[in-house]
């Protein structure tokens, strides 16, 4: 064993999924081939000591990503937003099906797609595929190529090409979806409830939470429920937002409804009482809430109801977060932090008792299984190599032009954050973002 392995990865904290231990780990052919807990015998040509101050942690694998690319490009790009997945301890993305152009909602669209960001991807790359009004004859084609499942809106998702789904058109995709039990992943916001709230007009951030209140959350998932209920579709609930809706959630998964969910880290970190008037780098749909409503989030997480914390990543050119005029009522509503949701996370999780491993748990195992992504999230014999190591202790203050985003917008900005990425390596090797990109085209089940 040991003579023909390609580098060992020794470290005196390392996340397993059975906890935080000192060992190393052996690599071969880009797969992790022994992992050895205490002083191991494990030895290479090439071995990698990390320092005292040093976690090694399984790569994060972060399923909410709108890479943006073809289409729209000069909001992101696969080779911009995988240098700063990379830089912030990422080794796979799932993108998202808009806000590309086309959207990926059929066969051809994911091809194009997955041809783009081929040559250009520095992590490796999954795809989601789109749930839209007339598109359910294209549901299984795009299952069988490999992607993870399917998103759909309640009301309209902020571009004009990707539609909302009304209730018969939900019922209809979540039958079809069923029946090669596929997923279907719900931007869970009602759309009438929106309607019938009040306008946000100007800088105000109350006006605009006002305008998205957390009873449309709560109306839209109940429902999904209801149907998925009724249809046995596998369902996901995105970006939770509205702690109100974790009591429907955890009440449906002991109905034997198979639901998750997900929060982002701008929901766990930010208050609606700290952000100033004006200040649009912090809209984001479903809205950042009040601070008691975060603490619930985190007893969510705590509690297991939610399952992962991914980052909703949802970059704009600078121009249409109006950051001149701060309207809340025509900024894009998008957060910037694929490079910052390790250290964003870590930073908020470990002034509430939480650790490392809830943290891999969160970020890494439970987002490739969610995905689909059977070799990645775990430090175990089998999985790739892909690995990031961690100061958790260092810290260091966002300075948004330094970022790997393509556009230096980030609500982060000027926020000291814990926990330092010292190095991301993808199947064993380290990952250099200045040299040729090496990132693979996932499919599920892979």
């Amino acid at each position: 064993m040991n003579g023909d392995l390609d580098v060992v990865f020794r470290a005196a904290r390392m996340v397993t999924p059975d906890g935080e231990v000192a060992g190393a780990v052996g690599v071969r052919d880009g797969r992790i081939v022994a992992v050895e807990a205490g002083a191991s015998g494990l030895t290479a040509d090439r071995v990698v000591e990390l320092a005292d101050d040093e976690v090694l942690m399984p790569g994060v694998v972060d399923a909410h990503v709108h890479v943006n690319d073809p289409g729209r490009t000069d909001w992101e790009g696969f080779a911009s937003a995988t240098r700063a997945a990379a830089a912030g301890g990422v080794t796979s993305i799932v993108d998202m099906p808009l806000n590309s152009i086309p959207p990926t909602c059929d066969l051809p669209a994911l091809e194009l797609k997955r041809g783009t960001a081929a040559d250009q991807a520095f992590v490796d790359v999954g795809f989601w595929g789109g749930a839209i009004p007339g598109n359910v004859p294209a549901l299984r084609t795009l299952h069988e190529a490999g992607v993870s499942g399917f998103k759909c809106f309640l009301l309209h998702s902020g571009v004009d090409e990707f539609p909302p789904l009304d209730a018969e058109e939900l019922e209809l995709a979540m039958r079809e979806i069923a029946s090669f039990d596929g997923l279907l992943i719900v931007h869970a916001e009602d759309a009438h409830a929106i309607e019938h709230a009040p306008v946000a007009v100007g800088g105000a951030y109350q006006s605009f939470l006002s305008s998205r209140p957390r009873d449309a959350e709560n109306l839209a998932v109940a429902a999904v429920v209801e149907l998925a209920r009724a249809t046995a579709c596998r369902v996901h609930i995105l970006h939770v937002s509205s702690a109100d809706v974790l009591t429907t959630i955890d009440a449906a998964r002991r109905d034997g409804i198979r639901i998750t969910a997900e929060t982002c880290p701008h929901y766990l970190t930010f208050a609606a009482e700290e952000i100033p008037d004006g200040a649009t780098q912090y809209k984001c749909c479903p809205p950042i809430r009040e601070a008691a409503n975060r603490e619930l989030l985190w007893q969510g997480l705590r509690e297991g109801v939610i399952d992962m914390v991914v980052t909703d990543h949802s970059p704009s050119t600078l121009d249409l977060k109006v950051l001149d005029t701060g309207d809340f009522g025509v900024a894009w509503g998008g957060i910037s932090s694929l490079q910052l949701g390790l250290s964003a996370v870590w930073t908020e999780a470990r002034s509430r008792g939480f650790t490392l491993s809830d943290v891999a748990r969160w970020m890494s195992e439970a987002p490739a299984r969610h995905a689909g992504l059977a070799r990645k999230g775990r430090i175990a014999v089998g999985q790739d190599a892909d690995l990031c190591v961690l100061a958790p202790d260092d810290s260091f203050v966002v300075d948004a032009a330094t970022l790997h985003h393509k556009n230096a917008v980030t609500p982060y900005h000027g926020r000291s954050l814990a926990g330092v990425v010292r190095s991301t390596w993808l199947r064993g090797e380290k990952i250099d973002i200045e040299a040729a990109p090496r990132g693979r085209l996932l499919t599920r089940g892979e």
